[in-house]
C-alpha cells in the first residue's frame, strides 16, 4: 500500500458524495465490505456527510455521537434521513438515521458551529518516530512472513496508508501488553479540496485502529481464533480545521475494559503538532475462555 493513485481514493470520495432522494433524504452506496458487513467508518462518514448537506457551509461539524444498532448489509444501499433539530445563532444540530431493510443500522446526532474566537489550548503531541522513519505496511507484512494477498478486503485495497509506531496487530499480538499505541495514517492520494470533505474522510478513518489498544493490553490480535468484536458507539470532536493532505498521528489508549466491552480513545495530530480531533469508541470483545 504505497502512496499512489492506484488505490481507490476517488471511489471513497464518490460514495461519500451521496445521492439526493428527496427533502433531507439521501442514499449512500457501499465501499468495502469486510467479513460480509459494511465497515462502520463508512456509515459514520456517510451519516455525517448527509448532515452537512442540510447545514450552511460556514458551519463545519464540531462533534458527532453515533450508535451502531445493526450490522450493515453490503448488498443494498443505505438510506439516510436527516432531521433538523435546531439552527441557532452559532450552532446547528442534526439527527441522522441510517436505514436498511426498514430498520436503523446507525443513529447519530451531529453538531455544527460557526467559527469563533475564544480560549485555546491543547495537549501536546508526544515524541514518536516520524512516518518516514518507520517500516511501510508492506515491509511489516514481510517481516511477519505475510504478503498483501493474505489480508482481508478492507486492508488489501484501501485508500489509506498506515504506519504503526508499535507492531501492527493484524496477525499477531504485540510483544508487550500495553494499553496504548500510536499510528500514522494518510490518504494514499490527494483529496479534492474542501474542509467538509476532509472532515468526513477523517471520520471514516477514525474507525480503523481506535480499539486496538484494548487488544494490545490483553495480548490479542485481530485474528485471535474465536474472538468476536463489534463497534458499539462512536464519538468525535473536531477541535480545529481539518486538512487531510498529509500524515496524521493517532495517539490511542484504552483506559478501561469490562463487561465484554473495551473503550478506545484517540487524539489526532497533524504533522506540525496541531491537535485536530479527538475520538472515543466502545467496542464489544467476546474472547473464548
Amino acid at each position: 500500500m504505497n502512496h499512489g493513485s492506484d488505490v481507490p481514493i476517488d471511489e471513497l470520495v464518490r460514495i461519500l458524495a451521496l445521492q439526493d432522494a428527496g427533502e433531507d433524504q439521501y442514499v449512500g452506496h457501499n465501499y468495502h465490505a469486510p467479513h460480509g458487513r459494511i465497515f462502520g467508518g463508512q456509515v459514520l462518514a456517510q451519516a455525517l456527510a448527509a448532515a452537512t448537506k442540510t447545514v450552511e457551509g460556514d458551519r463545519p461539524p464540531h462533534s458527532f455521537h453515533g450508535y451502531f444498532l445493526r450490522p450493515g448489509d453490503p448488498s443494498v444501499p443505505i438510506e439516510l434521513a436527516v432531521e433538523r433539530l435546531r439552527d441557532g445563532r452559532s450552532f446547528s444540530a442534526r439527527r441522522v438515521q441510517a436505514v436498511q431493510h426498514g430498520k436503523p443500522i446507525l443513529s447519530m446526532i451531529a453538531s455544527f458551529q460557526t467559527p469563533a474566537q475564544g480560549l485555546d489550548h491543547q495537549a501536546p503531541m508526544p515524541e514518536v518516530p516520524r512516518p518516514q522513519d518507520l517500516p511501510t505496511f508492506t515491509e511489516r507484512l514481510a517481516e511477519a512472513g505475510h504478503r498483501p494477498e493474505d489480508l482481508g478486503p478492507l486492508l488489501r485495497s484501501q485508500p489509506f496508508e498506515l504506519r504503526h509506531v508499535q507492531s501492527p496487530l493484524f496477525f499477531a499480538p504485540g510483544p508487550e501488553k500495553i494499553a496504548e499505541q500510536a499510528v500514522w495514517i494518510r490518504p494514499t492520494a490527494p483529496l479534492p479540496p474542501g474542509p467538509l470533505l476532509h472532515a468526513v474522510v477523517l471520520a471514516y478513518v477514525s474507525d480503523y485502529t481506535v480499539l486496538e489498544p484494548t487488544l494490545r493490553a490483553h495480548g490479542l490480535a485481530w485474528t485471535t481464533p474465536g474472538m468476536k468484536t463489534a463497534s458499539l458507539d462512536h464519538a468525535m470532536w473536531f477541535h480545529r480545521p481539518v486538512t487531510f493532505d498529509d500524515w496524521f498521528l493517532f495517539v490511542e489508549e484504552s483506559p478501561s475494559a469490562s463487561g465484554a466491552r473495551g473503550l478506545g480513545l484517540a487524539r489526532i495530530y497533524s504533522t506540525d503538532g496541531t491537535l485536530v480531533a479527538t475520538v472515543g469508541q466502545e467496542g464489544m470483545f467476546r474472547v473464548p475462555q
